[in-house]
């Protein structure tokens, strides 16, 4: 009963008219300074790009530790969160193999390459992939990055066209105000 509520909770959190601008303006400054908007190109999970998985696990990331009240720290969170599958690449194609367990590895190091990195967003990138990667999240950050990104994959496998109020509020704004 109280998960129903949180889930609905934070539904109704994100469909609202705004989203959290905070929130959105942090990920417009991570958007301008890097080669993330290039991820909308590719496919994650059933027919949601790398870009809207990685907007709505930062998302829903950030609002889960808001619900949850514990002291954390909201810019590593959110943008370990966004960088988390930065791996540049359709792993649907040709790719390199065994994608689930060393793409982690790939977007730390572009990750790396474009911003300076502190240890909490290191880890949040880095053991998202807990259990497939063997060392799990040692961070508050990095623990609710790597739940609320199972949940997100889960929901994006199975529900068609998932996030509509996200492509459709949050997108629009984001294509604006970058660059």
């Amino acid at each position: 009963m109280k998960l129903e509520f949180i889930g609905k909770r934070i539904y109704r959190s994100i469909t609202k008219d705004y989203i959290n601008d905070w929130f959105r303006l942090y990920s417009i400054k991570i958007l301008d300074n890097s080669s993330l908007l290039t991820t909308a190109q590719y496919i994650q999970h059933g027919d949601t790009s790398v870009l809207v998985h990685s907007l709505a696990v930062a998302y829903y990331s950030y609002k889960l530790a808001q619900l949850i009240g514990i002291k954390y720290s909201k810019n590593e969170l959110v943008r370990g969160a966004l960088l988390h599958d930065y791996f540049l690449y359709d792993w649907h194609k040709p790719h390199p193999r065994f994608h689930g367990f060393r793409h982690p590895g790939f977007a730390l190091k572009n990750a790396e390459r474009e911003f300076d990195l502190s240890d909490k967003e290191r880890c949040i990138i880095s053991n998202h992939m807990f259990p497939l990667t063997p060392v799990p999240p040692t961070c508050k950050e990095g623990l609710i990055v790597c739940v609320v990104d199972k949940v997100c994959s889960t929901y994006e496998v199975f529900k068609k066209n998932p996030y509509q109020h996200v492509q459709r509020k949050l997108l629009p704004i984001i294509e604006q105000d970058v660059k």
